[in-house]
């Protein structure tokens, strides 16, 4: 089909606060090989977007500098050597960036077909989530059933999905959250203890459980060493973010006499090639956790597309409770 030259994108006119987002008309992007172009219904919103939008987080040298890491919508044109999907597709993907955009481009790999029952708002909010959860709890973290895992930030989108997968795969799962609401929602997502971490002591409440065979955290800072000392001997620790800072002092003798694993990624560096293997596993693995009922999309709120500064602000007011979505197609 033909596509029209140019469309409505939120771009991020300087580094800075949410404000900096602005509408703008930009050229709709050509796929190249292997690549499809999607034109979005919905974009959901993450942090990386906010540390991009802050001048914290630089996309690859081939992505978008448009922010926005997943979305759902119909496939709109192949490139050559495309050969999973047709125009006409509806799908949800992870992005390399573009996302807040009426049109985006993807790996073809990195396409995932909507899970039975799901909307496309709702479809929009699971590619960066389940890929990031999955491949660090799962893939580099090893999660096995009957487990203690403990997750940070038990209401985040990363944190709902994590409580939800962990308890899918018969792990017993704890969480921590600011506020006592919060703890009660990660409680009903499955979490057998929800620790309230401004009047709580996970370091204690977990050793008390015999400790954490694996900690997903994104927190960082003083987190990393009371993480260490809440894992139970031989355990894990996944880390994917730093909201407290990267840059820490640690005894790491605990680690050899303790013999734990100290360990992390992010997802947007890594090469089509790995994104595409996650993209197998979630599909095989997540989307039948989700048809049965047992993975749930926890939804916060939703803005249009123009109203990306709200969305941002939203997020990094600390309390929203699930994931955020733009609505670009009307």
């Amino acid at each position: 089909m033909t596509l029209s030259h140019s469309m409505l994108a939120i771009e991020i006119s300087t580094p800075g606060g949410p404000d900096v987002l602005t509408p703008a008309s930009v050229p709709v992007p050509v796929p190249g090989h292997g690549q499809i172009v999607i034109r979005v219904a919905w974009a959901g919103v993450n942090r990386p977007d906010a540390l991009q939008r802050a001048g914290a987080y630089a996309p690859p040298p081939s992505a978008s500098p448009l922010p926005g890491l997943e979305c759902s919508g119909t496939v709109v044109e192949l490139g050559p050597g495309v050969t999973r999907w047709r125009i006409g597709d509806q799908v949800c993907a992870l992005l390399p960036g573009g996302g807040y955009a009426e049109y985006a481009v993807t790996h073809e790999a990195h396409a995932l077909p909507i899970p039975k029952g799901l909307s496309l708002k709702e479809a929009a909010c699971l590619p960066e989530t389940c890929f990031t959860v999955w491949s660090n709890v799962v893939m580099r973290g090893g999660l096995r059933g009957g487990e203690r895992f403990l997750v940070h930030g038990g209401t985040s989108g990363i944190g709902t999905t994590a409580i939800q997968i962990a308890r899918a795969l018969g792990a017993r799962v704890f969480a921590t959250a600011g506020t006592e609401e919060k703890c009660e929602v990660c409680r009903a997502l499955g979490a057998e203890l929800a620790i309230n971490h401004r009047t709580g002591d996970f370091v204690a409440e977990m050793k008390a459980v015999g400790g954490a065979n694996l900690i997903l955290d994104m927190v960082g800072g003083p987190y990393i060493e009371r993480n260490l000392k809440a894992l139970a001997d031989g355990g894990r620790l996944v880390q994917i973010a730093f909201l407290q800072g990267a840059r820490v002092t640690l005894n790491l003798a605990e680690l050899m006499t303790r013999r734990l694993t100290l360990t992390g990624s992010t997802l947007r560096p890594q090469s089509d090639l790995a994104k595409a293997r996650i993209a197998r596993e979630v599909e095989t693995h997540v989307w039948p956790m989700i048809e049965r009922g047992a993975v749930r999309v926890v939804m916060d709120s939703d803005y249009p597309l123009d109203q990306a500064p709200a969305a941002h602000w939203r997020l990094e007011s600390g309390g929203h409770v699930g994931k955020i979505a733009l609505r670009v197609e009307t």
